[in-house]
């Protein structure tokens, strides 16, 4: 199944796509007008102290639902869902390094397993949409490049490593609409990290880690959004004995609409 095929499906069907196997790709621009989250799952032993670090670093790591230990329902965000199998691709840390990506961590669920769903940019790309923002990369199902960024986090306990950031180029005269749009979603990460100037924030454009470089046109400015494939660049950075998240751009698709998440 591919994306254009998920498309007009209610977000219960799709998520039943997902969990069944037959849909592994990304999420941009699938269940248009959801709020769409990352992932994040840890040991009981170290998850308050990730709470601590999403709650002093709400930019990269809005946070939006935490499991009870061994639960893997998303109580607050989508009820009837399991965190096992409902998400396209996952990807599994051990000791900071990348081991693995499957599609379904059923065999590597453990009853001490915490469960972390951080807002993310794709929400309030419907916000874009809606103000009929030109992105043409966004209408061709294109997934914004990311950036590790040289601005560090604020570290708690074992956790510390750089802020990431998603890039989106946006029509000078509607930079200041894009600034005011995403404002209204902090639990989406809100206004942008940086506008125009990558250098400022170590940025080389040429050099993505997720995603493909986009070329500027004349009258578009680099605009970076924090992202939640930080705490990715996190487990890296700490050496995190053992971690899950989502893959970039395979998000975990929540009930929720993204209108009921927009600060007025």
């Amino acid at each position: 199944m591919d994306k254009a095929q998920l498309r007009g499906l209610d977000i219960h069907q799709i998520r039943a796509h997902i969990r069944s196997g037959a849909y592994h790709g990304d999420t941009m621009g699938v269940a248009d007008g959801h709020v769409q989250a990352n992932l994040v799952v840890l040991p009981r032993s170290v998850a308050f102290e990730f709470m601590v670090f999403c709650q002093r670093n709400p930019k990269p790591c809005p946070l939006l639902d935490v499991t009870l230990p061994g639960s893997a329902v998303p109580v607050l965000l989508a009820p009837g869902a399991d965190l096992r199998t409902d998400v396209p691709r996952y990807r599994v840390f051990r000791h900071g390094e990348l081991v693995d990506e499957p599609t379904d961590i059923r065999s590597l669920w453990r009853d001490d397993l915490v469960a972390f769903l951080l807002g993310c940019s794709a929400t309030f790309d419907n916000a874009l949409r809606q103000a009929h923002m030109p992105l043409p990369f966004l209408a061709r199902g294109a997934v914004p490049p990311v950036y590790r960024t040289a601005i560090e986090c604020e570290p708690v306990g074992p956790f510390h490593g750089p802020v990431v950031v998603t890039m989106r180029p946006v029509p000078r005269d509607w930079v200041v609409k894009a600034v005011q749009l995403s404002g209204r979603f902090p639990s989406a990460h809100g206004t942008p990290v940086q506008v125009g100037y990558p250098e400022q924030i170590g940025v080389d454009l040429s050099r993505p880690i997720v995603g493909e470089p986009i070329e500027l046109a004349r009258d578009e400015v680099p605009v970076f959004w924090a992202c939640g494939v930080t705490p990715q660049a996190v487990a890296q950075a700490s050496r995190t004995e053992w971690m899950i998240t989502h893959a970039p751009a395979h998000m975990f698709l929540a009930d929720r609409h993204f209108e009921a998440d927009a600060v007025v």
